[in-house]
């Protein structure tokens, strides 16, 4: 059975509270899960010490079993000092789409064209 330590959403609309939960990695989200570990509330700020209340004996436990992380659990583990997390890198991501730079290249041309007279006019 591939477990996962993952979060399972509570709370009411527009008012998210998480559980830090063991499931099996084939349950639903907010489905069936082995043990509750602790919780997560985003809305409190993030210096707040009832932010994330983590089980870290259990959580520990839960590791050397095998159970895998998702990355936002994984990032509470690291700021517990349970487990290592990679920082990750994209420099792509802020790259515009192939549309947007063809959008681009297009308004250049225009603008290039439209100054061309215009300058022309200036040296003469």
């Amino acid at each position: 059975m591939a477990l996962k330590i993952r979060l399972a959403r509570a709370g009411t609309k527009k008012r998210p509270f998480y559980h830090i939960v063991i499931a099996d990695a084939r349950s639903p989200r907010d489905g069936r899960f082995i043990e509750k570990l602790g919780t997560f509330n985003p809305l409190l700020a993030k210096d707040a010490e009832n932010r994330i209340v983590l089980n870290n004996e259990r959580a520990q436990h839960w590791l050397s079993v095998g159970a895998v992380p998702t990355d936002r659990v994984l990032r509470f583990l690291d700021a517990a000092g349970l487990a290592k997390r990679d920082a990750r890198n994209n420099p792509n991501k802020g790259e515009p789409g192939e549309k947007a730079k063809a959008r681009a290249e297009e308004k250049a041309a225009k603008d290039a064209a439209a100054n061309a007279p215009a300058e022309e006019e200036a040296a003469e």
